[in-house]
């Protein structure tokens, strides 16, 4: 008797794995069939014939195995099995294979990633603009991270910072209460808060959710919100609050490729992009500038042709491109601001701090926290244990839905927040117990229906 190892799933004329395996072989999740070996392997379990072992003899022992070989998904934590050196597991990662030391694949790799530092131009200064009465903007939302950029951008190097604010229905009371404590912190940054027309923000929660199975369309409401506003003061950078583990996770999930943290130092593509520009009587852009082009014309108008037909992850943000465009009245403001920013080459540089560098080497959470407690008047989330997405009502349910689908082999997105509590448990300098609680306990890695969950189905149910 044979049948398909756990996680491999017959899709059309391949098979596909569902998980992260090791380092060799991270990446190569589909395996091409031929008419014969597909026929065979609609029909397991069975009982192969010789001549049928010999047509799956390719994939015996890894994608068809005997059922005594076929691998158990835990169903919680506790039945899970967790990497030596950090706190990847294969519960929250199901599917993630284990190397020979009993190291995930993110620790495999560790050494050859640690040049990954941003798919963004990584600046270790800021100028001050003599254009504009801004040197940065800051999308802030008065969670960890954004709070930490806003207290080293103009409490430390003494920036003029305009923090932008995109007011969600489901902003925490503890982001709430440290924007305004910010304010008083902050008194030569500039705050600005914009919020949309609560029924035109359903349609697109709405939309994504038929989507996704969840609304978490940030932060691209906010570069949709924002962008008009950053051309119309000339404002030169602009940056997330987006933490080292973000931007590695983003390649262990196969949505940015190697090349794409280099390309902002590639001067061959660089120049090839301004070619194109000269050509069409554009003028040039530096670094910083493409990424904010490409970044908001996708939102605007879709995937290029390139993207469409890349072999990496598109969901995500193909997904909010969709539901932004369910509500078309959202566009305009951001096409014209567009095309005039192009014209005028008059872009903000959408650039990345590297947070590890900032703080001495390590981007410690618990160090952060006291800084900002201390210096801003932070307020943690209830009962202090989360470090992890700090400023939103319902991550747990953003967690929940990513998990659940690829668990049940749904969707091949890997959880975001599971990758990125793995990469920091080896890196955040918080304690492995410390991680572990606020894996179990702030984060959505679960089974079974989460309070979060009830509160967004309400919000898009709600007809005012």
């Amino acid at each position: 008797m044979y049948c398909l190892q756990s996680r491999w799933k017959l899709e059309g004329k391949a098979l596909r794995y569902y998980g992260l395996r090791n380092r060799g072989k991270m990446f190569q999740n589909r395996v091409k069939l031929t008419k014969r070996q597909k026929a065979i392997l609609e029909a397991l379990p069975k009982e192969l014939t010789q001549a049928e072992l010999t047509v799956l003899k390719p994939l015996v022992g890894e994608q068809v195995v005997p059922p005594e070989q076929v691998r158990k998904i835990p169903k919680s934590l506790s039945e899970a099995r967790f990497c030596t050196c950090c706190c990847a597991n294969d519960f929250i990662l199901p599917g993630m294979e284990f190397d020979e030391e009993g190291r995930c694949p993110m620790c495999q790799t560790q050494e050859e990633t640690k040049a990954l530092k941003s798919v963004l131009p990584v600046v270790d200064d800021i100028p001050r603009s003599e254009t504009s009465r801004f040197d940065v903007a800051l999308f802030y939302t008065g969670g960890k991270d954004s709070t930490f950029l806003l207290y080293y951008l103009s409490k430390v190097r003494g920036l003029r910072v305009l923090a932008l604010t995109w007011e969600i229905p489901f902003l925490s009371e503890s982001a709430k209460k440290s924007i305004a404590q910010a304010k008083q912190a902050f008194p030569r940054v500039e705050f600005i808060t914009r919020t949309m027309a609560r029924e035109t923000l359903r349609t697109v929660y709405r939309r994504l959710y038929a989507l996704a199975g969840n609304p978490c369309a940030c932060p691209s409401l906010a570069y949709l919100l924002f962008y008009p506003e950053l051309v119309d003061n000339r404002v030169p950078y602009f940056m997330a609050g987006n933490e080292p583990v973000q931007m590695l996770g983003l390649y262990y999930n196969h949505i940015a490729p190697k090349i794409a943290y280099t390309f902002a130092k590639n001067k061959l593509l660089t120049f090839l992009y301004n070619v194109g520009r000269l050509l069409t009587l554009h003028p040039p852009l530096r670094q910083g500038q493409i990424q904010t082009l490409m970044t908001m014309k996708q939102l605007a108008y879709g995937d290029n042709l390139l993207k469409k037909f890349s072999p990496y992850e598109k969901q995500p943000v193909e997904n909010v491109v969709r539901a932004i465009h369910a509500a078309p009245e959202l566009l305009p403001p951001l096409r014209r601001a567009i095309r005039r920013s192009s014209w005028t080459g008059n872009v903000p540089a959408f650039v990345y701090l590297d947070l590890d560098a900032v703080c001495g080497g390590v981007y410690d959470w618990n160090h952060v926290k006291d800084i900002l407690q201390r210096e801003c008047g932070w307020e943690a989330p209830d009962g202090d244990k989360k470090a992890l997405h700090t400023s939103c009502t319902i991550e747990r349910c953003k967690d929940r839905t990513q998990f659940l689908r690829y668990y049940r082999c749904e969707s091949t997105l890997i959880p975001f927040s599971a990758l990125e509590i793995s990469l920091a448990s080896r890196r955040c300098g918080r304690s492995r117990e410390e991680t572990m609680e606020e894996m179990r306990t702030s984060l959505g890695f679960s089974l079974d229906e989460l309070p979060e969950c009830a509160l967004m189905r309400a919000e898009l149910e709600r007809r005012d």
